[in-house]
């Protein structure tokens, strides 16, 4: 028997063990905004501290190799919680104020899949798959919502754009119809207090909740507990309030003696928005930041914890993808998969194993833009398309909330990279792979058929519309 096989065998029988002698397996997800890879300590981040980030990774596991479905608000969003590729089910960009379009009532996220197996659910913080009653949260699978629709710089204040004032959502109902400055100051408090008190009122049933912290999106707020606690300004301050927070998860999910069966994650919507400069965050090296495919936007903090399940301190350099969290959290819940068409890849291999030196994801796309496939990498190359894109080199970035000059258009080369020895993505190396550059070919052309590529006018036959209002 193929050895892949027995140890796919091997840990069903022993999760189906679990589910017969232990209590249903919790899941918190903690996502930031713009946060960059190289934003923890553990990666590097100088001028602050993570503390509690830093002590997650230690208690668990740490990726290396974690990507978001794109480099963008909405449609990372909408890949993380439904397991699927978001130009697979119509997202694209980030939704604006008057979109009237957002995730469709046929796609079943997480909490939807959870809901058959009992968990309570919970969504606080920053949402952004549609703005309008019939696309937020407690009408896709979430008991309870506390949480601004769409990001914090839509408002008003913005420095470029006319936006109508930011509102703070609870259920489906505005409770302040135009947020200030004074209340982003308390939003990492406010979600994580309610989070905390989801926790504790769900503690002796099966929960999900979904932290999705508004910031170090720009503009940044602090509150007083953290106001010029770190060397680095605004931004390291906004980051040791945000480690705060998970250190509350964290003490919280101790306290009440879940640690053992409560899988933590935190993780970012996609790398730093580095044309803010200053109020901006770190790739840790990584080339670009978001809003394109290159490493530094797509690239994010990946941090498991399931105590006495995920090994200690582990490091796990193997390719994952935020798609793979639904399936995986379907397999350890024992709940079914959605009936349409999914992206993700079932990854509890990875977890349970310290030494894996594969993953079940073969391959990752790049897709940007409407459904533009401008990138596919396997473990270890990544082949780039022609493509036009954004691009910071080059521009001088901005300070103190402005942005700088805006990061340019230009056209990228076909181009292949070793991700083993070039993250950075420095080195096209094109010529010396040919065999390479046939088989991630191949692997484009399938994708192309499936999903469709603007670039090359492919339709693609397995698409999905977005959902309409009142569809």
């Amino acid at each position: 028997m193929n050895k892949n096989l027995i140890t796919i065998s091997c840990l069903a029988a022993t999760f189906g063990l679990q589910a017969q002698t232990q209590p249903p397996t919790n899941f918190i997800i903690i996502n930031m905004d713009d946060m960059g890879w190289g934003d923890l300590t553990s990666q590097g981040a100088t001028g602050f501290h993570t503390p509690n980030m830093d002590r997650l990774a230690n208690e668990g596991m740490r990726f290396t190799n974690f990507y978001v479905a794109q480099a963008v608000s909405s449609a990372s969003r909408a890949g993380l919680l439904t397991g699927a590729y978001p130009n697979r089910i119509g997202f694209a960009h980030a939704l604006n104020p008057s979109a009237r379009i957002g995730i469709s009532d046929k796609e079943m996220t997480i909490a939807g899949m959870l809901k058959q197996k009992n968990y309570a659910t919970a969504a606080f913080g920053k949402w952004h798959l549609g703005n309008l009653p019939q696309f937020l949260p407690t009408n896709h699978g979430f008991d309870e919502y506390l949480g601004i629709p769409y990001s914090n710089d839509m408002w008003p204040y913005h420095p470029t754009w006319d936006f109508p004032d930011l509102p703070m959502i609870e259920g489906t109902k505005i409770i302040i119809p135009a947020m200030t400055g004074a209340d982003q100051e308390q939003m990492t408090t406010l979600f994580t207090e309610r989070a905390v008190d989801f926790i504790e009122r769900n503690k002796n049933n099966p929960f999900f909740v979904y932290l999705a912290h508004p910031m170090p999106h720009v503009p940044l707020y602090v509150s007083d507990k953290f106001r010029g606690k770190s060397e680095y300004g605004l931004y390291g301050d906004v980051m040791m309030e945000i480690d705060w927070s998970i250190g509350e998860i964290m003490n919280t999910i101790d306290r009440l003696g879940l640690a053992e069966n409560t899988l933590i994650i935190v993780t970012s919507d996609n790398g730093p928005w580095i044309n803010y400069g200053d109020h901006a965050g770190s790739t840790g090296g990584l080339r670009e930041g978001k809003g394109g495919i290159f490493e530094g936007g797509m690239r994010v903090p990946g941090l498991f914890r399931w105590t006495g399940t995920i090994p200690a301190g582990s490091i796990n350099n193997q390719l994952v993808s935020q798609i793979d969290l639904l399936p995986t959290f379907a397999y350890i819940s024992g709940a079914a998969l959605p009936e349409l068409h999914i992206d993700g890849v079932n990854i509890i291999s990875l977890l349970t194993d310290a030494q894996a030196t594969s993953s079940p994801r073969e391959h990752f796309l790049y897709y940007y833009g409407v459904n533009n496939l401008k990138a596919v990498r396997n473990h270890r190359f990544k082949l780039v398309f022609e493509h036009p894109g954004r691009s910071y080199e080059g521009y001088l970035p901005g300070n103190d909330g402005q942005p700088g000059t805006h990061a340019g258009q230009r056209v990228f080369e076909k181009t292949l990279y070793d991700l083993y020895r070039d993250p950075g993505e420095r080195y096209n190396v094109i010529e010396l792979y040919p065999e390479v550059v046939e088989t991630l070919m191949k692997i484009a052309d399938e994708a192309r058929k499936d999903l469709g590529d603007d670039l090359t006018g492919a339709q693609g036959a397995n698409r999905r519309p977005i959902g309409q209002l009142n569809d």
